[in-house]
């Protein structure tokens, strides 16, 4: 038998006891399944799965320390004390499943090298996208493709609330409400719509996919809170979507750019149509080109999924006794270097802008004038919303730099006619 060790009883850890307990019909290696122990901080709490007393324990160290313990499974999430528990465990010999993308993102060169020198595995495919599998795919039957571009879906909560806008025409903040009231988003959702949360995935999945390592503070991130019900109906009108993107892509220089974003996407374009708390990823390689990966992106069935299938690799890898750097779903790239970032104000793409301004004559020529003064190019500009108070002039451009926009804006901010800029956001087509 394979005695596991759980850390945390929450939601995703309820779910993989579940499972654990109930192998019939599922991979034969569950089995040989046993949880020793499971730790958690209340032991009188009541549960919604059904463990020995005896399993039950607050006292954590004495977990990931037992000799009798082969696989520990992390799902407390945060990064303290989940960090030392999990380099302890690497240094008594066990292996490590994890959910913890934050964690990883920040502190997987430290967790990896610990583990290459212990010859243990670290195996977290539960840390992004929930229950899709992405990390498995990325390592093993996409690896003999050259990545290019991996851009995601990857936060349920962002995603339920744009498409709550999109549909009923709502504000952020009255939606996100009613998303806090259905448990779809924390009492805090500052990781969430702060675009924090897809940061530390798109980080670990640039990682995987480019095989350096990468920096989570060098990884741009925009949320969601400055999107609103007007923009929502203009980009509807232009035939777009706004969502919140992953985008981790390879520069011409070979440097890599890794961001978050709100993004107005074609209604044509494969991740459009996603909505909800669902994610996808889509990832485009050579000789490829693009394959899609979708599903549920969070929740205790999803979740727990991706965790149970990790320890059946781990499993199948202890048993066939292969080494450590075969099955190490990092280890088993490069990672010997940190990937030079590309300067954000060197990123070329096309940009909506929305201008608030005086109804004064000329003003559209004015601002098309001052675009073209930087290189910019306009590939539709279009004025509504006339009234006593002024206008709304919402504008889309072709393809330039960073550097070039955030110039030419500068200037147009100058013109008299301009009161504000209230919405600026990416474009994909």
């Amino acid at each position: 038998m394979v005695k596991i060790g759980i850390l945390g009883l929450g939601t995703v850890g309820t779910g993989t006891a579940q499972i654990l307990l109930d192998p019939i019909g599922r991979h034969h290696l569950l089995g040989k399944v046993e949880i020793a122990k499971v730790g958690v901080q209340s032991i009188d709490k009541p549960r919604n799965v059904q463990l020995a007393p005896e399993t039950l324990t607050s006292d954590l160290d004495s977990i990931v320390s037992d000799p009798n313990i082969d696989i520990i499974v992390e799902v407390m999430g945060g990064i303290e004390p989940a960090r030392s528990l999990i380099l302890k465990a690497i240094a008594h010999g066990k292996h490590i499943v994890t959910a913890n993308k934050a964690l990883i993102s920040r502190f997987g060169d430290e967790i990896y090298t610990a583990a290459n020198q212990a010859g243990v595995y670290v195996m977290l495919e539960a840390a992004v996208g929930g229950g899709i599998p992405v990390i498995q795919p990325l390592k093993q039957s996409l690896s003999v493709n050259r990545i290019n571009r991996v851009t995601g879906i990857i936060n349920g909560t962002t995603n339920y609330i744009l498409t709550r806008m999109t549909e009923e025409g709502g504000e952020f903040a009255d939606i996100l409400a009613d998303a806090q009231a259905l448990g779809y988003a924390e009492a805090d959702p500052t990781a969430d719509v702060d675009g924090l949360d897809a940061g530390d995935k798109i980080a670990i999945l640039a990682s995987l996919a480019f095989g350096d390592r990468i920096k989570r503070e060098e990884v741009h991130c925009a949320g969601i809170r400055k999107v609103g019900a007007t923009d929502i109906a203009y980009a509807t009108k232009l035939g777009y979507v706004i969502k919140l993107l992953a985008i981790a892509e390879r520069s011409p220089d070979a440097s890599v750019a890794v961001r978050v974003h709100p993004t107005l996407l074609l209604k044509s374009h494969p991740l459009a149509s996603v909505n909800g708390v669902f994610n996808a990823i889509l990832v485009e390689g050579d000789p490829l080109g693009q394959v899609m990966l979708f599903g549920p992106g969070a929740g205790a069935g999803a979740t727990a999924s991706s965790v149970v299938s990790d320890i059946v690799v781990v499993i199948g890898a202890m048993l066939s006794k292969s080494s450590g750097d075969a099955m190490n779903p990092l280890m088993n790239c490069p990672h010997q270097k940190y990937a030079t970032m590309s300067l954000l104000e060197n990123l070329v793409g096309r940009f909506y802008v929305r201008f608030r301004t005086k109804d004064l004559p000329g003003t559209i020529g004015y601002i098309g004038t001052t675009f073209g003064n930087h290189h910019v190019s306009i590939e539709s500009i279009v004025q509504t919303s006339v009234s006593k108070n002024g206008a709304e002039i919402v504008v889309i451009t072709g393809e330039v730099t960073e550097s070039n926009f955030q110039q030419a804006l500068k200037a147009i901010e100058q013109l008299p006619a301009i009161q504000s800029i209230p919405a600026i956001l990416n474009v994909v087509r």
